[in-house]
């Protein structure tokens, strides 16, 4: 708490408390005696005044009603200023408070700000993640797509090359045919031998043209086989790095929420703690208000005072006039 300045009243309370004890009342005892508090020169003022009006009731004599007068005012005067130290000290305090409550209100709507700010480039970053895990998925099914229809070519060309392998071998079992024939021809006629032999030769070499074509087809087919057995095993090993991209982007996604989850709880918590600060500051309302009764009704105190020195000055005249009649 703020310490209040020091008043009149409070000097002449440390200043009576030193002559009390026999004490002599200088600057530096009266300020030991508020607890090293107040500047000198204020003190000095102070005692000086009291030291003036001491002196001006030592010259003149007072009656018992001044003397009780001059006690009340000096009395409501003391309580008044007591009073309204103890309302600046309370102001002064309520003040430095409330500062402190909207200092705290702007932190914590700043990091609120923040956490939005973070929270809507999270929610930006997950429905990015979410639209590249989408492009992901349809990018995995076109090659799954692909892949099927890659097997499908090459069951489609093993398919052909065992048809060509077929004519081949039916090929070769003509050809061995013509030969029998060819041998069957020659014993018979050595003339249609030779006409045989030449329609053979001609046939021979017409059917090696052919098994040539054939073999030549049949490695084109093995080449395109092996070109796709080695593209099937080229995208079988980008799907399974697209699988593995996926499961990462997966674990991102994840991570992401959770790092969501846990900012909306410590945003959660800032909500309730700027509760906490409006209940503060609704109590500290409530504090000022007592005080302002309690000045109220301090200065109602005052104004019976006052009626009641006013009332007691009426009876001591009432029996000082008494006095005289007798």
């Amino acid at each position: 708490m703020a310490r209040g300045g020091i008043n009149k009243a409070v000097v002449q309370k440390a200043r009576t408390a030193l002559l009390a004890r026999g004490e002599h009342p200088s600057i530096d005892a009266v300020r030991i005696e508020l607890g090293n508090t107040g500047s000198k020169t204020t003190i000095h003022r102070y005692l000086k005044e009291l030291e003036a009006t001491e002196l001006a009731r030592r010259k003149i004599p007072l009656g018992l009603s001044e003397q009780l007068a001059n006690l009340v005012a000096q009395l409501a005067e003391q309580i008044q200023e007591e009073a309204q130290a103890t309302v600046a000290q309370e102001r002064e305090q309520l003040a430095h408070e409330r500062r402190d409550y909207e200092e705290r209100i702007r932190q914590a709507e700043d990091r609120s700000q923040q956490f939005e700010i973070q929270s809507a480039k999270l929610t930006e970053h997950l429905q990015s993640l979410q639209q590249t895990l989408h492009q992901e998925q349809q990018q995995r099914q076109n090659t799954e797509v692909e892949v099927v229809r890659l097997q499908q070519v090459e069951r489609d060309q093993l398919a052909r090359l065992l048809d060509r392998e077929e004519q081949i071998r039916s090929l070769e079992e003509k050809h061995q045919h013509a030969r029998d024939a060819l041998e069957h021809f020659r014993q018979a006629s050595k003339d249609q031998r030779e006409q045989d032999q030449r329609r053979h030769e001609t046939q021979v070499q017409q059917l090696q043209v052919e098994q040539r074509q054939f073999q030549q087809t049949l490695m084109i087919k093995q080449d395109e086989l092996t070109q796709l057995n080695r593209d099937n095993a080229r995208l079988l090993t980008e799907a399974r790095q697209q699988q593995k991209d996926l499961h990462s982007l997966q674990r991102q996604l994840e991570e992401h929420a959770q790092t969501h989850t846990k900012e909306m709880q410590a945003r959660a918590q800032f909500e309730q703690e700027n509760s906490v600060l409006r209940e503060r500051s609704e109590t500290l309302l409530s504090k000022v208000a007592r005080l302002r009764k309690a000045k109220d009704a301090n200065d109602q105190q005052i104004v019976k005072l006052q009626g009641r020195l006013v009332e007691a000055l009426t009876q001591l005249k009432l029996l000082g006039q008494d006095v005289a009649l007798d």
